[in-house]
């Protein structure tokens, strides 16, 4: 008898959502997921310590992706998903004292990945040697017009100074820098600020997710310490959205008590969807009182908000609580120890969503949505 009732209290507990101190994470109809990881395949890129390469500018082999692969971009090429990930050597002690390159890898499924030996996008001896030593190529989005010119913003980090940085390339090897993307806007004011994560607006175009207009414009989020946007009519030179003061107009900041309090990060390309603009951006959690205390200090977790397609800069809705979340090893170790599950790539891949993401800043994971198959997002944990 004692078994049977333990049996239906496990039930009844399932039942009301609340399973060992978490409860269900129910969605909203607009919001892409839930987001499931399959089973013993994470991480799907580790670091390797045999690839070699001749840098430019060490003018010596270097151990380019020895030390952590992590902050991935995805597109898709010729039917195969291909995963632009970034990846550093061992040279520096820290976080952004290493040099980082980017990666390439190349999947018929999403799980298996056949991997370049030599990265495609790094510091050279080239017009952006100053932007980009020693720091190097960080945390790319990439994105796709309809005719097959592929963009990628990353972050141009020279140790000094974070901007975003535009390359465009026919087949994701041979890259065309074009340096950063406010170099012209306001007389060049914005190219002095920093900047990073950018994450221009697409749409689906049957099966295919390419670069999308709206109102005659390409739209770009980006930000780290808040969401903003800009907009352009060539890919490349990007004007800010500001006010009257020429001030950068925030979409969306940080909240108090809320898993976003410290950070609101933008993640993959956002998508027009029939309910409007989805964004997925990466939530840091304030370490200190602001935080909410259900997720680990400094832990970055990911939202979800939704703008109006035909105005990209108003808000409609906002998750309140992460639709992602650190919850394996993997995702809790590493350099970054309070646990992150940084998302930037996602593509829309055999009528199903594949999420690429950043493991603890360590390792490459990838989770799966099936839009046929609307489920729950990462349990949360019970209130502290």
């Amino acid at each position: 008898m004692k078994n049977l009732m333990t049996g239906l209290a496990i039930c009844a507990l399932i039942a009301s959502g609340n399973v060992f101190g978490q409860t269900e994470n129910k969605l909203p109809d607009w919001t892409f997921g839930g987001f499931k990881r399959p089973a013993n395949v994470n991480p799907v890129i580790s670091p390797d310590t045999t690839s070699t390469f001749f840098c430019p500018m060490n003018k010596r082999q270097i151990d380019w992706e020895s030390n952590d692969t992590f902050n991935p971009a995805a597109t898709i090429k010729n039917g195969k998903i291909v995963v632009l990930y970034r990846a550093e050597d061992k040279a520096g002690r820290a976080i952004g004292k290493r040099t980082s390159r980017l990666g390439y890898a190349e999947s018929e499924d999403g799980i298996t990945f056949k991997r370049r030996k030599e990265p495609v996008l790094y510091p050279a001896e080239d017009s952006q040697k100053a932007m980009e030593w020693p720091g190097g190529c960080e945390d790319p989005r990439v994105a796709v017009t309809e005719d097959g010119l592929y963009v990628i913003i990353y972050t141009q980090w020279n140790q000094d100074k974070a901007r975003l940085g535009i390359a465009t390339s026919r087949d994701l090897l041979k890259w065309e820098k074009h340096g950063p993307a406010f170099t012209k806007a306001y007389g060049g004011k914005f190219n002095q600020i920093w900047s990073k994560s950018g994450s221009i607006l697409t749409k689906l175009v049957g099966d295919k997710q390419v670069i999308a207009k709206v109102n005659g414009k390409y739209w770009l989020y980006f930000g780290e310490a808040n969401v903003n946007v800009a907009t352009s009519t060539d890919l490349i030179n990007w004007e800010p959205v500001v006010d009257k003061s020429e001030n950068l107009v925030n979409l969306i900041s940080p909240r108090k008590g809320y898993f976003d309090s410290n950070l609101t990060e933008c993640g993959p390309p956002a998508i027009i969807t029939d309910k409007g603009i989805v964004l997925l951006y990466n939530g840091k959690n304030d370490k200190g009182e602001d935080g909410d205390k259900r997720f680990t200090p400094n832990s970055y977790c990911a939202g979800q908000v939704l703008f109006d397609k035909n105005d990209p800069t108003k808000v409609l809705a906002r998750l309140d609580v992460p639709f992602f979340r650190p919850m394996e090893s993997f995702e809790k170790s590493g350099q970054y120890v309070a646990g992150t599950v940084f998302i930037e790539g996602m593509v829309y891949f055999k009528k199903k969503w594949l999420l690429y993401y950043g493991c603890a800043d360590s390792r490459v994971g990838v989770a799966v949505y099936d839009p046929k198959m609307k489920g729950p997002g990462d349990p949360l944990p019970a209130a502290r």
